[in-house]
Protein backbone atom coordinates (compact mmCIF):
# COMPACT_ATOMS: atom_id res chain seq x y z
CA UNK A 1 0.00 0.00 0.00
CA UNK A 2 2.68 2.12 0.46
CA UNK A 3 4.33 1.71 -2.31
CA UNK A 4 1.55 2.64 -4.79
CA UNK A 5 1.13 5.66 -2.36
CA UNK A 6 4.61 6.42 -3.10
CA UNK A 7 4.31 5.89 -6.63
CA UNK A 8 1.06 8.19 -6.93
CA UNK A 9 2.70 10.74 -5.49
CA UNK A 10 5.82 10.36 -7.68
CA UNK A 11 3.74 10.09 -10.91
CA UNK A 12 2.42 13.67 -9.88
CA UNK A 13 5.26 15.38 -8.92
CA UNK A 14 6.76 14.22 -12.48
CA UNK A 15 3.43 15.40 -14.01
CA UNK A 16 3.54 18.74 -12.11
CA UNK A 17 7.67 19.22 -13.69
CA UNK A 18 6.51 18.37 -17.39
CA UNK A 19 3.82 20.49 -17.45
CA UNK A 20 5.60 23.44 -15.86
CA UNK A 21 8.62 22.53 -18.55
CA UNK A 22 5.82 22.22 -21.46
CA UNK A 23 4.31 25.57 -20.28
CA UNK A 24 7.90 27.26 -20.38
CA UNK A 25 8.74 25.67 -23.86
CA UNK A 26 5.22 26.91 -25.04
CA UNK A 27 5.61 30.53 -23.84
CA UNK A 28 7.04 33.03 -26.24
CA UNK A 29 9.78 35.15 -25.57
CA UNK A 30 9.20 39.13 -24.65
CA UNK A 31 11.43 41.77 -26.30
CA UNK A 32 11.02 45.16 -23.82
CA UNK A 33 10.85 47.84 -26.70
CA UNK A 34 11.20 51.65 -26.97
CA UNK A 35 11.78 54.94 -29.06
CA UNK A 36 13.18 58.07 -29.15
CA UNK A 37 11.90 60.56 -31.94
CA UNK A 38 14.60 62.94 -33.10
CA UNK A 39 13.11 64.81 -35.91
CA UNK A 40 9.86 64.83 -38.29
CA UNK A 41 10.31 66.76 -41.54
CA UNK A 42 9.62 66.61 -45.49
CA UNK A 43 5.86 66.42 -44.85
CA UNK A 44 4.54 66.33 -48.62
CA UNK A 45 0.81 66.33 -49.05
CA UNK A 46 0.84 65.39 -52.76
CA UNK A 47 3.40 62.40 -52.33
CA UNK A 48 0.95 61.34 -49.39
CA UNK A 49 4.33 61.08 -47.31
CA UNK A 50 6.90 62.11 -44.81
CA UNK A 51 10.55 61.65 -43.26
CA UNK A 52 11.06 60.31 -39.40
CA UNK A 53 14.41 60.04 -37.47
CA UNK A 54 14.28 58.19 -34.50
CA UNK A 55 16.12 56.12 -32.01
CA UNK A 56 14.85 52.28 -31.17
CA UNK A 57 15.88 50.10 -28.77
CA UNK A 58 15.24 46.39 -27.70
CA UNK A 59 16.11 44.26 -24.92
CA UNK A 60 15.88 40.40 -24.73
CA UNK A 61 17.54 37.18 -23.56
CA UNK A 62 16.82 35.12 -26.79
CA UNK A 63 20.15 35.11 -28.53
CA UNK A 64 18.51 33.71 -31.79
CA UNK A 65 16.29 36.73 -32.20
CA UNK A 66 18.32 39.18 -34.73
CA UNK A 67 16.92 42.68 -34.65
CA UNK A 68 20.24 43.81 -37.26
CA UNK A 69 18.85 42.54 -39.77
CA UNK A 70 15.03 41.51 -38.85
CA UNK A 71 13.49 44.68 -37.97
CA UNK A 72 10.18 45.71 -40.50
CA UNK A 73 8.32 48.66 -40.34
CA UNK A 74 5.24 47.61 -43.03
CA UNK A 75 3.77 51.18 -43.76
CA UNK A 76 7.24 52.79 -44.68
CA UNK A 77 8.27 53.66 -48.27
CA UNK A 78 11.95 53.12 -47.74
CA UNK A 79 13.86 52.35 -44.59
CA UNK A 80 17.64 53.36 -44.49
CA UNK A 81 19.87 50.99 -43.29
CA UNK A 82 19.96 51.83 -39.66
CA UNK A 83 23.52 52.71 -37.29
CA UNK A 84 23.61 49.82 -34.64
CA UNK A 85 24.99 49.75 -31.21
CA UNK A 86 24.93 45.93 -29.34
CA UNK A 87 25.94 45.02 -26.06
CA UNK A 88 24.56 42.47 -23.55
CA UNK A 89 25.03 42.17 -19.63
CA UNK A 90 23.40 40.52 -17.40
CA UNK A 91 22.12 37.43 -19.47
CA UNK A 92 20.40 40.06 -22.09
CA UNK A 93 21.36 41.66 -25.06
CA UNK A 94 20.77 45.07 -25.86
CA UNK A 95 20.21 46.45 -29.55
CA UNK A 96 20.22 50.53 -29.72
CA UNK A 97 19.30 51.03 -33.63
CA UNK A 98 18.92 54.43 -35.08
CA UNK A 99 16.40 54.44 -37.93
CA UNK A 100 15.46 57.09 -40.43
CA UNK A 101 12.46 55.99 -42.52
CA UNK A 102 9.72 57.90 -45.11
CA UNK A 103 6.34 56.91 -44.31
CA UNK A 104 3.62 56.73 -46.60
CA UNK A 105 0.95 58.31 -45.31
CA UNK A 106 -3.03 59.05 -46.06
CA UNK A 107 -3.58 62.29 -45.20
CA UNK A 108 -6.75 63.87 -44.00
CA UNK A 109 -7.81 66.76 -45.99
CA UNK A 110 -11.46 67.60 -45.68
CA UNK A 111 -10.70 70.42 -43.36
CA UNK A 112 -7.59 71.45 -45.05
CA UNK A 113 -5.63 74.17 -43.45
CA UNK A 114 -7.17 73.19 -40.89
CA UNK A 115 -6.87 69.77 -40.62
CA UNK A 116 -5.65 67.41 -37.93
CA UNK A 117 -3.15 64.50 -38.55
CA UNK A 118 -2.74 61.19 -37.10
CA UNK A 119 0.81 59.36 -38.12
CA UNK A 120 1.40 55.67 -36.69
CA UNK A 121 4.67 53.55 -37.32
CA UNK A 122 4.54 49.97 -36.71
CA UNK A 123 7.47 47.91 -36.59
CA UNK A 124 7.71 44.33 -36.84
CA UNK A 125 9.76 41.31 -36.78
CA UNK A 126 9.57 39.47 -39.99
CA UNK A 127 10.67 36.02 -38.80
CA UNK A 128 8.94 35.09 -35.43
CA UNK A 129 5.45 35.14 -34.88
CA UNK A 130 3.37 35.80 -31.55
CA UNK A 131 4.25 32.42 -30.75
CA UNK A 132 8.10 32.68 -30.06
CA UNK A 133 8.39 36.54 -29.94
CA UNK A 134 5.78 39.14 -27.94
CA UNK A 135 6.86 43.11 -27.66
CA UNK A 136 6.64 44.72 -24.59
CA UNK A 137 6.30 48.46 -24.38
CA UNK A 138 9.29 50.14 -22.51
CA UNK A 139 7.34 53.55 -21.25
CA UNK A 140 9.92 54.71 -18.78
CA UNK A 141 11.10 58.01 -19.52
CA UNK A 142 9.92 60.42 -23.05
CA UNK A 143 9.72 59.59 -26.21
CA UNK A 144 10.87 62.12 -27.75
CA UNK A 145 12.66 65.21 -28.37
CA UNK A 146 11.50 68.26 -26.16
CA UNK A 147 12.65 70.38 -28.81
CA UNK A 148 10.92 68.43 -31.83
CA UNK A 149 9.19 71.00 -33.84
CA UNK A 150 7.47 70.35 -37.65
CA UNK A 151 7.37 73.05 -39.87
CA UNK A 152 3.73 74.64 -39.94
CA UNK A 153 2.42 72.05 -37.08
CA UNK A 154 1.98 71.75 -33.11
CA UNK A 155 2.75 68.20 -32.02
CA UNK A 156 -0.11 67.39 -29.56
CA UNK A 157 0.18 63.90 -27.99
CA UNK A 158 2.68 61.27 -29.08
CA UNK A 159 2.08 57.27 -27.42
CA UNK A 160 3.66 53.92 -28.09
CA UNK A 161 1.77 51.01 -27.86
CA UNK A 162 1.97 46.94 -28.81
CA UNK A 163 -0.66 44.71 -30.23
CA UNK A 164 -1.01 41.99 -32.68
CA UNK A 165 -0.89 42.25 -36.15
CA UNK A 166 -2.76 39.55 -37.74
CA UNK A 167 -2.18 38.06 -41.40
CA UNK A 168 -4.61 35.96 -43.23
CA UNK A 169 -2.11 34.06 -44.63
CA UNK A 170 0.44 31.18 -42.94
CA UNK A 171 3.28 32.35 -45.47
CA UNK A 172 3.82 28.92 -46.70
CA UNK A 173 4.21 27.45 -43.02
CA UNK A 174 2.20 23.96 -42.94
CA UNK A 175 2.80 23.65 -39.12
CA UNK A 176 -0.22 26.70 -38.64
CA UNK A 177 -3.26 24.78 -38.25
CA UNK A 178 -5.54 27.69 -40.31
CA UNK A 179 -3.98 29.80 -42.90
CA UNK A 180 -3.65 33.05 -40.87
CA UNK A 181 -0.48 33.99 -38.37
CA UNK A 182 -0.32 36.47 -35.72
CA UNK A 183 2.73 38.55 -35.35
CA UNK A 184 3.60 40.94 -32.87
CA UNK A 185 3.31 45.13 -33.60
CA UNK A 186 5.02 47.69 -32.07
CA UNK A 187 3.25 51.44 -32.44
CA UNK A 188 3.95 55.12 -32.48
CA UNK A 189 1.23 57.31 -32.63
CA UNK A 190 1.87 61.47 -33.23
CA UNK A 191 -1.53 63.73 -33.17
CA UNK A 192 -1.05 66.86 -34.85
CA UNK A 193 -2.39 69.81 -35.33
CA UNK A 194 -1.48 72.45 -38.09
CA UNK A 195 -1.15 76.35 -37.03
CA UNK A 196 -3.73 77.01 -39.92
CA UNK A 197 -4.73 80.67 -40.03
CA UNK A 198 -1.60 82.25 -41.89
CA UNK A 199 -1.67 79.29 -43.90
CA UNK A 200 -5.09 80.01 -44.88
CA UNK A 201 -5.05 83.90 -46.07
CA UNK A 202 -2.09 83.30 -48.35
CA UNK A 203 -3.91 80.24 -49.80
CA UNK A 204 -7.18 82.07 -50.02
CA UNK A 205 -6.66 85.67 -50.36
CA UNK A 206 -6.95 85.28 -54.19
CA UNK A 207 -9.83 83.15 -54.60
CA UNK A 208 -11.43 86.76 -52.19
CA UNK A 209 -9.66 89.09 -54.46
CA UNK A 210 -11.34 87.49 -57.23
CA UNK A 211 -14.79 87.82 -55.68
CA UNK A 212 -14.11 91.26 -54.98
CA UNK A 213 -12.74 92.14 -58.79
CA UNK A 214 -16.37 90.71 -59.90
CA UNK A 215 -18.07 92.13 -56.62
CA UNK A 216 -16.65 95.69 -58.26
CA UNK A 217 -19.30 95.60 -61.18
CA UNK A 218 -21.95 95.90 -58.88
CA UNK A 219 -20.66 99.86 -59.10
CA UNK A 220 -20.58 100.32 -62.73
CA UNK A 221 -23.76 101.87 -64.31
CA UNK A 222 -25.75 99.30 -66.52
CA UNK A 223 -24.96 101.03 -69.71
CA UNK A 224 -21.40 100.52 -69.33
CA UNK A 225 -21.93 96.58 -70.38
CA UNK A 226 -18.51 95.72 -71.16
CA UNK A 227 -17.05 96.74 -68.19
CA UNK A 228 -19.15 95.30 -65.78
CA UNK A 229 -18.60 91.85 -67.88
CA UNK A 230 -15.06 92.29 -67.82
CA UNK A 231 -14.78 92.22 -64.34
CA UNK A 232 -16.76 89.15 -63.69
CA UNK A 233 -15.31 87.36 -66.13
CA UNK A 234 -11.86 88.58 -64.78
CA UNK A 235 -12.97 87.33 -61.47
CA UNK A 236 -14.26 84.18 -62.55
CA UNK A 237 -10.68 83.13 -63.86
CA UNK A 238 -9.03 84.56 -61.02
CA UNK A 239 -10.75 82.10 -58.37
CA UNK A 240 -10.36 78.88 -61.08
CA UNK A 241 -6.34 79.90 -61.24
CA UNK A 242 -6.32 79.96 -57.45
CA UNK A 243 -8.06 76.48 -57.40
CA UNK A 244 -5.72 74.98 -59.35
CA UNK A 245 -2.92 76.19 -57.44
CA UNK A 246 -4.12 74.81 -54.24
CA UNK A 247 -4.79 71.66 -55.60
CA UNK A 248 -1.45 70.99 -56.99
CA UNK A 249 -0.19 70.62 -53.19
CA UNK A 250 -2.85 68.50 -52.00
CA UNK A 251 -3.35 64.82 -52.82
CA UNK A 252 -5.94 63.55 -55.08
CA UNK A 253 -8.96 62.43 -53.33
CA UNK A 254 -12.83 62.27 -54.06
CA UNK A 255 -13.64 63.87 -50.92
CA UNK A 256 -15.26 66.95 -50.73
CA UNK A 257 -12.78 69.30 -49.12
CA UNK A 258 -13.22 72.49 -47.22
CA UNK A 259 -10.66 74.09 -50.62
CA UNK A 260 -13.57 72.73 -52.68
CA UNK A 261 -16.50 73.80 -51.10
CA UNK A 262 -15.28 77.43 -50.82
CA UNK A 263 -13.98 77.88 -54.24
CA UNK A 264 -17.45 76.25 -55.41
CA UNK A 265 -18.95 78.66 -53.42
CA UNK A 266 -17.17 81.68 -54.98
CA UNK A 267 -17.72 80.12 -58.56
CA UNK A 268 -21.64 80.22 -57.59
CA UNK A 269 -21.77 83.77 -56.20
CA UNK A 270 -19.50 85.34 -59.32
CA UNK A 271 -22.59 83.36 -61.81
CA UNK A 272 -25.02 85.01 -59.53
CA UNK A 273 -23.80 88.59 -59.84
CA UNK A 274 -23.22 87.73 -63.53
CA UNK A 275 -27.26 86.72 -63.56
CA UNK A 276 -28.08 89.81 -61.71
CA UNK A 277 -26.46 91.95 -64.14
CA UNK A 278 -27.83 90.33 -66.80
CA UNK A 279 -31.35 90.92 -65.38
CA UNK A 280 -30.91 94.22 -64.53
CA UNK A 281 -29.61 95.24 -68.16
CA UNK A 282 -32.67 93.70 -69.91
CA UNK A 283 -34.85 96.28 -67.26
CA UNK A 284 -32.82 99.21 -68.23
CA UNK A 285 -32.50 98.45 -71.98
CA UNK A 286 -36.32 98.69 -71.59
CA UNK A 287 -36.00 102.41 -70.27
CA UNK A 288 -36.44 100.97 -66.28
CA UNK A 289 -34.04 102.75 -65.23
CA UNK A 290 -35.13 102.66 -61.89
CA UNK A 291 -36.12 99.29 -61.59
CA UNK A 292 -32.93 98.01 -63.08
CA UNK A 293 -30.69 100.23 -60.36
CA UNK A 294 -32.77 98.75 -57.60
CA UNK A 295 -32.24 95.30 -58.64
CA UNK A 296 -28.77 96.07 -58.56
CA UNK A 297 -28.83 97.68 -55.24
CA UNK A 298 -30.67 94.88 -53.52
CA UNK A 299 -28.36 91.90 -55.48
CA UNK A 300 -25.16 93.59 -53.88
CA UNK A 301 -26.51 93.59 -50.98
CA UNK A 302 -27.77 89.75 -50.64
CA UNK A 303 -24.64 88.81 -52.71
CA UNK A 304 -22.08 90.20 -50.32
CA UNK A 305 -23.79 89.44 -46.85
CA UNK A 306 -24.65 85.79 -48.09
CA UNK A 307 -21.41 85.12 -49.23
CA UNK A 308 -19.63 86.06 -46.21
CA UNK A 309 -22.24 84.99 -43.72
CA UNK A 310 -21.67 81.02 -45.97
CA UNK A 311 -17.65 81.59 -45.60
CA UNK A 312 -17.64 82.84 -41.83
CA UNK A 313 -19.88 79.60 -40.90
CA UNK A 314 -18.00 77.14 -43.29
CA UNK A 315 -14.44 78.32 -42.09
CA UNK A 316 -15.59 78.59 -38.45
CA UNK A 317 -16.97 74.87 -38.19
CA UNK A 318 -13.59 73.93 -39.95
CA UNK A 319 -11.92 75.70 -36.95
CA UNK A 320 -13.96 74.38 -34.14
CA UNK A 321 -14.02 70.78 -35.14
Amino acid sequence: MKSVKRFIVLFLLLSFFNLNSIKAQSAPDTVKIGTYIISLHDINFRDKEYTIRFWMWMKYQNPDFDFANRVEVPNAKTLEKPDIMLDSSDHKIWVLMKMKCVMKQSWRVQDFPFDTQRLVIKVENSEFDTRSLVFVADTAGKHFDPELTADGWDIKNIEIKTGIKKYNTAFGDNSLPKPSSEYSSFEMTIDMDRAALGLFLKLFIGMYIAFCIAYLSFFIHPDVVEAGFGLQVGGLFAAVGNKYIIDSILPETSVFTLVDLLHSITFITIFLIILNTCIALRYYKRKKVVKALAIEKTGSIVVLAGYAIINIVMVGLCILA
